[in-house]
């Protein structure tokens, strides 16, 4: 069975530094555990990361089902998650080429980037290695336009379970050029967007669900009724609602 990426070792998230946020999300660290290799998950969220693994700079594109990249165990995994509308004109691509790839950012040709995986490779300090990778996107960034600002319109209300049907008139543009912006700033149209920011409302509430039943919870994270739920979750995820939530951990266990 798979472990989502949140129980295999450590994770941890950083705000970015102010000239980073309109560009990045998050910065974050994960540290797998040690021991037998297990099955990862990394399960879709609707954005596109830069990551540090194995002394190289990769671009992990957006997902639409869970990913089940191979980690060797103790490995060390540094990222940066774009924003909502930053990747696409940060990496000159569109997102719908990148969907479900990981990309060496060296063949996208982003022209430092030899000279920024030397610099991570000559880091003195394996724990300087996040702030060194903040300061180096920090010099990249001085350079980069404005994130574009209907996609973060178009993701915010994927977030909060607005329905698209609105999203043209409240941008002022076609039911084709909406269409055409989600498949170039997120990969893939709007209701996958959607579809993806319920299952991960889905993941906040079973992390504070308790006792919650998944009746529930279905109702909570915005799907139509536990049956719906259980469907999304297992195209997503490849998991079932319950060992979602026993993985994260907040539900008593018994005995």
């Amino acid at each position: 069975m798979a472990l989502l990426a949140a129980r295999a070792g450590r994770y941890r998230e950083y705000a970015p530094p102010p000239a980073l946020r309109r560009h990045f999300s998050r910065l974050w660290s994960h540290r797998l555990n040690d021991g037998p290799p297990a099955t990862v998950a990394i399960v879709p969220d609707g954005y596109c990361d830069l990551l540090w693994i194995d002394g190289r700079l990769e671009v992990a594109g957006p997902d639409r089902t869970a990913a089940f990249p191979v980690i060797g165990p103790g490995a060390t995994v540094i990222g940066a998650r774009f924003a909502p509308g930053a990747a696409a004109s940060w990496l000159k691509t569109p997102l719908s080429a990148l969907v479900g790839l990981s990309v060496p950012l060296a063949d996208i040709g982003r022209k430092e980037t030899s000279e920024f995986e030397a610099r991570l490779r000559d880091c003195p300090e394996p724990t300087a290695d996040v702030a060194l990778f903040g300061r180096l996107l920090e010099e990249a960034a001085r350079h980069e336009e404005e994130p574009d600002r209907d996609a973060a319109v178009i993701f915010a209300a994927a977030d909060s379970g607005r329905p698209a049907p609105g999203l043209p008139d409240r941008l002022g543009i076609s039911e084709r050029q909406l269409r055409r912006r989600c498949h170039h700033h997120f990969g893939y149209g709007a209701k996958t967007l959607e579809r993806i920011r319920r299952f991960q409302r889905f993941l906040d509430v079973c992390r504070k669900a308790g006792t919650m039943p998944l009746a529930r919870i279905a109702l909570e994270a915005g799907f139509a009724d536990q049956a719906h739920m259980t469907r999304e979750v297992a195209e997503l995820s490849t998991l079932t609602p319950a060992i979602i939530l026993d993985q994260l951990g907040m539900r008593e266990r018994s005995g």
